[in-house]
């Protein structure tokens, strides 16, 4: 008598998944109807080999459309393991309703011999058939899923039609009562004041920093920046209405400020808008020493700034906080620019001329060239020192930012990093046939 064929065992993951969180703390919810149903199945198949892992793998409240769920990523990683066999549920779409995100699943299935299986749809991923109506179901499930985000996009479209909150950040203002905006008093009073204030005083960043100065927070609890008092400006649902991609309607919602104040905040946006632009550009293209490269001992960077007082200009390097929110929000002050700008100048041309950093110049550059004398390289340098003062404030500018990494301030005293890179280009321009030849011949001539 033959004996019985020994079938090698199957180790079965069962993988449970609802979208929705709800009734989960009940006693038997789906997560435990797909769980029977999963081992219930495996054990109908112990004829096969079939048996349970220890370990399932359970995602209450995740969706199918995509694949950042913690069971789901344990189960792929004991798939890579090679823990698992077969990965069975109790329908396709609840390992995944996305065809791209199954298609990578049944890849890594694919490496690893693993199969899938599905209880109430008696679908196996080892047979052609089976790979077959798996992407017919799973087409159908994605076409679903589809559906369903575009009746939820129309569901919203149309009730903010009716000027209905959908929900979203609570904006200052406002509270929630009944899934409708109430007017709260006490911080309406704060938004007609930034809109009054915004026509008085002209300057979002100068709010800012008086409301740090006096505690003045948003909804949030956070200092109030130019950036928020500019999105406050443009929130129309202050004139009580809603907005839906770029349309407005009518609100159920109270208005806070009048028509009249929001005109005259966004005329003095419109009419100021171009004239701010116009002094910031001209800011910017001026040439500032040290910007971008002056830092306090605590990371801090310290961005060039500008005051005027009966009608000359003062420059400073202020904490980029202090230009932000105020001077209550950072420990530092601003700085005086022109005495911080003479140490880096004295710096870089005393660099210029210092003896280890000409002979590490003249080292790089007979790599490059070893066809120069030193003369040729080490003349130029020397006379770029001594004509420093002489070069147009863009080119000192320019230099400056080729051979320094950062400038930072310390109680005691000021530390230049040099970028080791910047000098090996400045070295290239101090190549005969660029502004070197005519430096040495500056010193050949005197």
């Amino acid at each position: 008598m033959n004996a019985p064929l020994l079938v090698p065992p199957k180790r079965c993951a069962v993988y449970c998944r609802v979208s929705s969180d709800e009734r989960l703390d009940q006693s038997f919810n789906s997560i435990d109807a797909q769980k029977e149903a999963g081992h219930a199945f495996i054990k109908s198949q112990s004829h096969e080999g079939w048996i349970a892992v220890a370990d399932d793998y359970d995602d209450g409240g995740f969706s199918g459309g995509n694949m950042d769920r913690p069971a789901l990523r344990r189960l792929m990683a004991d798939i890579q393991m090679g823990k698992v066999d077969i990965v069975v549920v109790y329908k396709i779409d609840r390992l995944s309703r996305s065809l791209a995100d199954f298609a990578r699943m049944v890849d890594v299935f694919d490496r690893h011999r693993v199969s899938f299986s599905a209880v109430t749809q008696q679908i196996n991923s080892a047979t052609s058939m089976g790979r077959l109506m798996l992407n017919v179901l799973l087409s159908f499930a994605q076409f679903e899923r589809e559906v369903t985000s575009e009746r939820i996009r129309d569901k919203i479209a149309a009730s903010k039609a009716k000027g209905m909150w959908m929900g979203g950040p609570l904006p200052l203002g406002y509270d929630v009562r009944d899934r409708l905006l109430i007017v709260n008093e006490t911080e309406a009073t704060l938004v007609r004041r930034i809109f009054d204030d915004f026509v008085t005083v002209r300057s979002a960043t100068l709010m800012a920093k008086a409301y740090g100065a006096q505690g003045v927070v948003t909804k949030g609890g956070k200092p109030f920046t130019k950036q928020t008092i500019y999105k406050m400006l443009h929130n129309r649902m202050y004139l009580g209405e809603i907005v839906h991609k770029g349309q407005s309607f009518p609100g159920q919602h109270q208005a806070i400020i009048s028509q009249a104040q929001w005109d005259a905040a966004h005329a003095l946006i419109a009419t100021d808008g171009i004239e701010r632009r116009r002094e910031t550009n001209d800011r910017q293209s001026e040439p500032v020493l040290l910007r971008g490269l002056l830092f306090t001992s605590d990371g801090e960077r310290l961005v060039p700034s500008y005051t005027k007082k009966k009608g000359k200009t003062y420059r400073y390097y202020s904490p980029i906080k202090h230009r932000r929110f105020g001077a209550w929000a950072s420990q530092h002050g601003p700085l005086p620019a022109v005495p911080v700008e003479e140490l880096v100048t004295e710096q870089i041309v005393a660099a210029l001329s210092a003896p280890h950093i000409v002979q590490s110049v003249w080292d790089r550059m007979q790599h490059i060239r070893p066809d120069l004398t030193e003369p040729q390289v080490v003349l130029p340098m020397r006379n770029l020192a001594s004509l420093w003062r002489e070069l147009f404030p863009v080119e000192q500018c320019r230099l400056a930012q080729l051979l320094i990494e950062r400038v930072v301030i310390a109680d005691s005293g000021l530390e230049i990093i040099w970028r080791d890179q910047g000098w090996q280009e400045l070295a290239g321009e101090l190549l005969p046939g660029t502004i070197g030849a005519e430096l040495q011949e500056m010193e050949e001539t005197v």
